[in-house]
């Protein structure tokens, strides 16, 4: 079921709080689009002119080197929305979006949204807590990057995937990512997640499907990420 542009509007950071009236003015100019399942939605380094919204499907950011390597950092999924920052500087992308199934979007052009930005002071308010987050988002990122053991790393983004697209299953907390996903996640190869995720199976504190985690104990996680 899809949900809808002012529901997807009202979860995001730049708009949660604005009056009904403001929200309104801002729905009106998202323009609706379909992705078929693998589709590129757009590539680093393409002009940043819009924000979207995911209505129906999920949708893979990544982010890929010099050398051609693809780090995953983040899935979106129905009410979630990005290029919140391309929208506000209108710079290069600095990752990529691809349509993980069909998907349906809503887009916001940058060129219609700054008239509306400019005559509403409470959009700077919501800019800043944006900015923060992001802010405070990149630079947890870096220090895990640097700092964590692979482990940790893994147990983690493991326990942060579950809290935003996880699903109860009454035996425990269901992730629909691959070995492979959380790998490129990570940075690292599919062996190694491949080696700790049997580890952590061995001790039944995950069970492992096809193109499926399943999260049998997640305190073990949470002590395994604070190593």
């Amino acid at each position: 079921m899809a949900i809808s542009v002012r529901t997807v509007l009202e979860r995001n950071l730049l708009f949660r709080g604005l009056q009904p009236a403001t929200l309104d003015q801002i729905a009106r100019l998202c323009v609706r689009r379909t992705y078929a399942q693998n589709a590129i939605i757009f590539s680093q380094s393409d002009p940043g002119d819009a924000l979207f919204g995911v209505m129906t499907g999920r949708v893979r950011i990544s982010a890929s080197s010099a050398g051609g390597r693809e780090v995953f950092l983040n899935i979106m999924e129905p009410g979630d929305s990005f290029g919140e920052i391309a929208l506000l500087d209108g710079r290069p992308r600095t990752a990529s979006a691809t349509a993980m199934s069909a998907s349906e979007l809503f887009i916001i052009n940058r060129e219609q949204f700054l008239p509306l930005f400019t005559r509403d002071p409470l959009l700077t308010e919501h800019l800043l807590r944006l900015l923060c987050e992001r802010l405070r988002w990149v630079s947890a990122f870096a220090e895990e990057s640097a700092l964590l053991s692979v482990p940790a790393r893994l147990a983690r983004r493991l326990l942060a995937l579950a809290k935003l697209h996880g699903h109860d299953t009454g035996e425990g907390i269901e992730l629909k990512v691959s070995q492979d996903e959380m790998a490129r996640f990570l940075g690292l190869s599919r062996q190694i997640i491949n080696q700790h995720l049997q580890e952590w199976k061995a001790h039944r504190w995950v069970a492992l499907g096809r193109s499926k985690i399943l999260i049998l104990n997640g305190r073990a996680l949470e002590e395994m990420a604070s190593t």
